[in-house]
Formats: structure tokens, C-alpha cells, sequence
């Protein structure tokens, strides 16, 4: 299987560390999309076509994914109800979990990842969409239903985990996003700036605050007008939204001799190419970024 590889060290415009909408240009009312944050899609067994060369590849079991990612209210109210147990740890400004650490191979360019309390969320980061008030974990007015930003994979990790699920593989992901044809885009072969949140794609929320980069709604991309900014429906063939753009989304991977993780889809800070369905990223576990969000997998029949 090849892939484009995309190193973040090298070409920071990949994730892309844009800056910080400004307080003053933050939507105050809520852009209902009329998509279910809570809803998810089953995705059957079956051969698919993996990478750009079109691999014939077979996942042998049915699961479910999240049909959007996972958004800052969703993400809010799972801190509260995490806190409440011993799940995670809230460390002044941090968020932190447990994790029992990865194999190390001593590999050229591999960083040892020991057994300990890793970083989920630091509400110092003034890209993130949340609020810590008065012992409660709140999203910021405007952007509950938009993706949740500047999370690490280990939280992803434990977001998923704590509702009985995981973050995808590489494989379940790219499936879902394709279906069983050679689309490069989850929609289809083209794409516009009808499609999906990337960079210059000049979306309503661009036009409507002045700041280029921010994320849109989950689901934003379903067809319905948007103060004169008309969007094309564009779900990938399982009817998940946003599996190209807007945010990029965690993988579960670990892989030999090497500490990173990947991430699929491509985000809002990216070019269009970089959107294409076998597009990879990667960054230490560790990582957060005001373009990297995630969704969930779960087997058949889970919680």
C-alpha cells in the first residue's frame, strides 16, 4: 500500500497552527446543521479499495462510526462525567490520563513513550473551544455542535474508550471514507469549495467573520444554504459528513520502531489535494493543534 506522507515538521501548513479567531469574531448563535452529532453509521464487511494505487484490502467484520466528529459539547460533557471518576486527572490547567506506554524499539528517529499521565487537553491553549468555570467544563457559545480541537491522541484515545469504543485504524477509517469504489473524495471525484472547510475554500463562516482558518459546524457541508452560501451534500458512501476537511482526525495505529501517530482527511488549514482519501499525517501522541479533532469507532452492537 503507498500513500502521500505528509511530515507536519516539515511542512507546518499541513496541520496547520493558524491563528486564534479573535473574541470579538466568534459566532455567538449556534449554525444548526441538522445533523446528529450522536448518530452512528454501520459499515459492512467486505474488500475496498485502500491507498492511491487502489489496493484491493479486506476488513472481515462489520463496525459502526461516528457519522460526524466529535464536537465541543460532546467532548464538555465527557470531561465532566470523566472527572467524576478516576478516568482521568485534572492537573490546574491540564487534562491528563493514563497510559501504559508503547514497545520501544530504539528506532532512528523513534521517541520512547513510557508508561504514565499523558496530556489530553490544556485549557491554556487559546485555540481550544471550551471553558473550565466554577468546577464545570463548558463549550464556548457558538461552537458546541463544532468539531473538538487540540486534543491529543491519547485523549481521543480515552474520550473513545471511556463509551466502550476506539479510534479507528488506519483501514476502518479510509473504508468508511471511500466505500467500495476509487473515489478520491468521500463524495466523490471532484471537489469544490461546496464540499468541505480547507484552505481558500472561502466557506460562509470566512465570509460572515472576516477570519480565515476557523473550523465549520459538523455536518455544515449537507446541502442546506447558508446566507447565500449554497453547499453541495457531500457524505462519503456510509453518509458520514467531514471526512475530508475541516479538521484532521486521529487514527489508532501503533506501529514498530516508530512513536508517531497518523491522522486521515486532511483540515481546514490544507489545500484540496492534501483532502484526497489516502492523504496521511502523523505527529507524536502527544500533539494538538486547532486543525487535528477525531470520531469514534465501535463493534456491532456496543453501547
Amino acid at each position: 500500500m503507498k500513500y502521500i506522507l505528509l511530515l507536519p515538521i516539515a511542512l507546518g501548513i499541513t496541520i496547520g497552527a493558524c491563528s486564534p479567531v479573535s473574541a470579538d469574531n466568534l459566532p455567538k448563535d449556534l449554525i444548526d446543521t441538522r445533523v446528529d452529532p450522536n448518530s452512528w453509521a454501520l459499515v459492512p464487511a467486505g474488500e475496498f479499495y485502500s491507498g492511491q494505487h487502489d489496493h484491493e484490502t479486506m476488513i472481515p467484520y462489520d463496525y459502526e462510526i461516528m457519522v460526524t466528529d466529535v464536537t465541543n459539547a460532546q467532548f464538555a460533557e465527557y470531561l465532566n462525567e470523566a472527572l467524576a471518576t478516576d478516568w482521568i486527572i485534572h492537573d490546574g490547567s491540564e487534562i491528563l490520563g493514563p497510559y501504559p506506554g508503547d514497545p520501544y524499539h530504539g528506532g532512528r528517529h523513534e521517541v520512547e513513550i513510557e508508561e504514565g499521565d499523558w496530556l489530553h487537553v490544556t485549557f491554556t491553549e487559546p485555540g481550544l473551544r471550551l471553558l473550565n468555570e466554577d468546577g464545570s467544563i463548558l463549550p464556548v457559545e457558538g461552537y458546541q455542535n463544532h468539531p473538538m480541537v487540540h486534543v491529543t491522541w491519547f485523549g481521543a484515545k480515552a474520550y473513545c474508550e471511556f463509551y466502550g469504543g476506539r479510534l479507528p485504524s488506519e483501514l476502518e477509517w479510509e473504508k468508511a471514507a471511500r466505500g467500495s469504489d476509487t473515489r478520491p473524495y468521500p463524495w466523490g471525484d471532484k471537489i469544490g469549495p461546496e464540499n468541505a472547510n480547507y484552505y481558500s475554500s472561502h466557506d460562509a463562516f470566512e465570509k460572515t467573520f472576516g477570519k480565515q482558518g476557523d473550523t465549520t459546524p459538523v455536518g455544515y457541508y449537507n446541502g442546506d444554504d447558508y446566507q447565500g452560501f449554497e453547499t453541495i451534500d457531500s457524505t462519503s458512501p456510509y453518509g458520514l459528513y467531514d471526512m475530508a476537511g475541516n479538521v484532521w482526525q486521529w487514527t489508532s495505529d501503533v506501529y514498530e520502531g516508530q512513536h508517531y501517530r497518523y491522522m486521515r482527511g486532511g483540515s481546514k488549514a490544507n489545500y484540496a489535494y492534501n483532502l484526497r482519501i489516502w492523504t496521511r499525517n502523523n505527529a507524536g501522541p502527544d500533539y494538538h493543534s486547532p486543525s487535528v479533532g477525531f470520531r469514534c469507532v465501535r463493534d456491532v452492537g456496543g453501547p
